[in-house]
């Protein structure tokens, strides 16, 4: 459909908690599609969720397949509608960057192993165990849907927060 501007932090848009999904209609699929299609073009996206182009609904899409930290261990795109985790495992520490915080990454610490249930593209229920950087970017794109960024999540700004150099 249409490759949307990234919202920025501190748009006030990025804090606010999304909406479940009710149906899976024709506006429901469209904003899914600009999804990926913004995730896309980005490059370098692992993941996009609703609320970080504008849209305050709880649909997020991740694809770590063509980064090298997810290259081995994936399930594809995955579109998830209402996604909601219902076991966490494990924990592990891992430097974050997202495109609504650009010039910033953070070192998070989040779980290391998840089961997370969600509504497909196609509007079948899915439940799917991810672990490792899969994990931690699915975690990423559903903080956005409570109105979380990263910068939310790091211990200490002083020592966890860094600007990037290459911009």
């Amino acid at each position: 459909m249409a490759v949307k501007e990234i919202l920025t932090y501190p748009d006030p848009r990025l804090k606010t908690a999304c909406a479940p999904v009710a149906e899976l209609d024709d506006e429901v699929q469209s904003l899914i599609q600009d999804l990926i299609d913004t995730m896309v073009a980005a490059g370098h996206s692992v993941g996009v969720a609703a609320p970080q182009i504008g849209d305050c609904r709880r649909v997020v899409v991740v694809d770590v397949s063509h980064s090298k930290l997810g290259k081995e261990n994936n399930h594809g795109l995955m579109v998830m509608v209402n996604p909601e985790i219902l076991e966490r495992e494990g924990c592990e520490t891992m430097r974050e960057g997202c495109m609504s915080v650009p010039d910033f990454t953070g070192n998070v610490t989040r779980a290391q192993n998840i089961l997370v249930q969600f509504t497909d593209r196609e509007g079948r229920d899915q439940a799917i165990r991810a672990d490792g950087f899969e994990a931690v970017a699915i975690q990423h794109e559903l903080d956005h849907l409570d109105g979380m960024l990263f910068l939310d999540r790091v211990s200490n700004l002083k020592t966890d927060v860094f600007r990037r150099k290459n911009r």
